[in-house]
Parts: C-alpha cells; sequence; structure tokens
C-alpha cells in the first residue's frame, strides 16, 4: 500500500516520502522545498502562504505516490 500525504505534515517530511515529491510542489508553483522553512512548515501552512488549494496538492501528490506503487 502506497503511502499517503495529508495537509499537516512538513513540506521535508513529503519530500522525504519521495524526492519526485518536489517536483509536483514546484510545478504548482510552490519553490519552498530547498528552504529552510521547508523543515517546519505544514504543506497546510505552505499552501496558505502561496495562495494554494491544498486539496489539489495532496491529490496530485497521492496520485503520483499511488501510480509508483501499481
Amino acid at each position: 500500500m502506497a503511502q499517503t500525504v495529508n495537509k499537516d505534515m512538513l513540506i521535508g517530511e513529503i519530500i522525504t516520502i519521495d524526492p519526485g515529491n518536489a517536483a509536483i510542489l514546484m510545478s504548482h508553483g510552490m519553490h519552498c522545498p530547498g528552504c529552510p522553512s521547508a523543515q517546519g512548515e505544514t504543506l497546510e501552512e505552505a499552501a496558505q502562504v502561496h495562495g494554494m488549494d491544498v486539496d489539489t496538492l495532496i491529490s496530485d501528490i497521492n496520485g503520483y505516490l499511488a501510480k509508483k506503487e501499481a
């Protein structure tokens, strides 16, 4: 079973799960994977700062992770 991501997870944790998640975040305009705040900021917090829909991010990341497991 693929690991899933939720809005309360830290950006750094999401990237640790799969480094490919950084590309998904960047494709949405969130260029913070290399930012020091990524280690202490949740996906929801980062989405708010960048004016993004956290549910869309979660859906895209979890879809990517599920495809890797298939």
